[in-house]
């Protein structure tokens, strides 16, 4: 059975996670986790190119063999929601570009692969990730918790054509 290297993105236009782990039937091993951060003092447009140039070195440096991305879920704020879906567009730009498959999975997929249950919370999505990927302490901030959850059910997912 191949190892195969998934890159988990949680996306944002103010801080996008990313987790990076080695995927090898059910099981994963941890490589990285972060943030590629975008400040709100920039413009909009120079937070996307930021984003998807953060997007762009994470590929050339990890090598992944499938991207895993969180599709949006509804927000109460429709300014908010186009923002983050255009984040979510150039990171998909980014990867589509680099010749990279792509799991999409919605958050409900996340949670209910991780922890057995969609409607977990946070925390309970961390300490998953922990266990899972056998951590010293939870993965931090949430949003790179969160991309190395999808990066785990993405790669369990994930199925080379």
């Amino acid at each position: 059975m191949s190892i195969r290297r998934i890159l988990g993105i949680d996306p944002g236009f103010g801080r996008t996670g990313f987790g990076v782990v080695e995927a090898r039937g059910s099981d994963a091993s941890w490589v990285t986790h972060g943030c590629i951060m975008t400040s709100a003092s920039d413009d909009f447009t120079e937070r996307l190119r930021k984003t998807r140039d953060g997007i762009v070195e994470l590929i050339h440096t990890h090598i992944p063999d499938c991207v895993a991305v969180e599709q949006l879920f509804f927000q109460t704020n429709a300014k908010t929601a186009m923002k983050v879906g255009m984040a979510r567009g150039v990171i998909l730009l980014a990867v589509v570009d680099a010749g990279i498959p792509i799991v999409e999975l919605t958050p409900n997929q996340v949670k209910q692969g991780i922890t057995g249950w969609g409607a977990a919370d946070k925390k309970q999505v961390a300490s998953m990730v922990r266990m899972f990927l056998t951590l010293k302490e939870n993965p931090t901030p949430d949003d790179a918790a969160d991309a190395l959850a999808i990066a785990i059910v993405g790669g369990l997912l994930y199925r080379p054509k």
